[in-house]
């Protein structure tokens, strides 16, 4: 099929992209993304489905809320002296107590600065990815440097939140020591009541710090509780917003925008319309070829707005990916032009993870083809 030559400009590559109805509606073809007309024609009655828009801004997902809780200290009740052995043994457990809160009281405002610190890492990142957006929206040069520091130091904000979750770890296990030793200093407060030689005041003291003690374990649980989920939200954000920062990198390096990462796509998709079994025996239809048939092929940008558009359809879509080699030629071109054909098929695998598409989701083989008048690569939706 010849390739359209869309305002006079003739496109680099001559890339085939049919959207398969075998994988998505019965006998429907949809439109070629290279602007020419899919062959076959669709069946009679039966209407394309619209070509979605090759480019969309990459919006970064919002961040997490952050948890708020903070260690409220318990106002220690002082006793008077008893002069008795439980009376000294109340004392102790009161000032280890008093020591404790102190430690959580640190440690909650280094937990609140934290909190701070991802939360301005994250506004200027969203800052950044924002710019490169807007430019890459309305077009820029391949690797323009301006994006590429810009690309770099929303890496470098990313990094600084994925060193708060490190930190935030860290206080999280010393909470869960001091959980410990709150654990202790209860359990030490209930055996005193069996101690002999106390005095009526002794068991009233010991009937107050237990309180505060029991008041002090539950402030610790909610702090914890609190911080084990920002760790936990910040972790999946962090992870998420690195594999869109590894797709934008892609679209800076060819100066046209692409989206999401294909990854969060894939996973977090809720389209309810799957795609529907190929009706018949026929030959399978790929839901993308793309011709290698001279050295610099442009076809990244056609590629993942069919891939966007399958799993759009299909969430959990696993795909095929074909390196085919042609037969015709002089004989013993064969290997070369097999090895080829599978290079040719690496660099499209690479392509498709820099989008984000999970390397566990594609299958990789190679076939040989009469028709083919070049390499090519077919990608399938499993």
């Amino acid at each position: 099929m010849p390739v359209s030559r869309p305002l006079g400009i003739a496109f680099a590559a001559k890339i085939l992209l049919l959207l398969a109805g075998c994988s998505f509606s019965d006998d429907v073809l949809w439109p070629s993304l290279t602007g020419g007309d899919p062959t076959p024609a669709p069946a009679q009655g039966a209407q394309p489905v619209a070509m979605r828009p090759a480019t969309a801004v990459a919006v970064p997902a919002p961040p997490p809320l952050m948890g708020t809780t903070t260690f409220q200290a318990v106002q220690v009740a002082q006793g008077q002296p008893t002069g008795t052995f439980v009376g000294q043994k109340v004392a102790e457990m009161r000032a280890q107590l008093q020591q404790l809160q102190q430690t959580l009281g640190g440690r909650s405002s280094n937990i609140q600065a934290m909190r701070g610190q991802a939360i301005q890492s994250s506004e200027r990142y969203h800052a950044f990815v924002a710019a490169i957006n807007a430019r890459l929206q309305i077009g820029t040069t391949p690797g323009n440097p301006i994006l590429l520091n810009q690309w770099n130091q929303a890496q470098s904000e990313l990094d600084k939140m994925n060193e708060q979750i490190g930190r935030m770890n860290a206080e999280a296990n010393g909470v869960a020591g001091d959980s410990s030793v709150a654990a202790f200093v209860l359990e030490s407060t209930r055996a005193a009541y069996g101690l002999s030689g106390a005095v009526d005041e002794d068991h009233r003291q010991l009937n107050t710090l237990e309180d505060e003690v029991n008041k002090t374990v539950v402030s610790i649980d909610r702090l914890l509780n609190d911080l084990a989920g920002d760790v936990s939200r910040q972790s999946t954000y962090i992870g998420r917003e690195r594999s869109n920062l590894t797709a934008l990198s892609v679209a800076v390096k060819n100066g046209e925008l692409y989206g999401q990462s294909l990854a969060n796509r894939a996973f977090t998709s809720t389209n309810p319309m799957a795609a529907a079994p190929q009706q018949g025996g026929g030959p399978r239809r790929p839901l993308v070829v793309i011709r290698f048939d001279n050295p610099s092929v442009e076809y990244e940008q056609a590629l993942y707005s069919a891939m966007k558009s399958a799993l759009d359809r299909k969430p959990d879509a696993t795909f095929e990916l074909v390196a085919v080699s042609p037969t015709r030629g002089p004989v013993g071109q064969s290997a070369l032009k097999s090895a080829a054909a599978k290079r040719h098929a690496d660099q499209v695998m690479r392509s498709l993870t820099n989008m984000g598409l999970p390397a566990t989701r594609i299958n990789t083989s190679a076939s040989q083809s009469d028709a083919a008048e070049a390499n090519e690569v077919h990608i399938y939706v499993r």
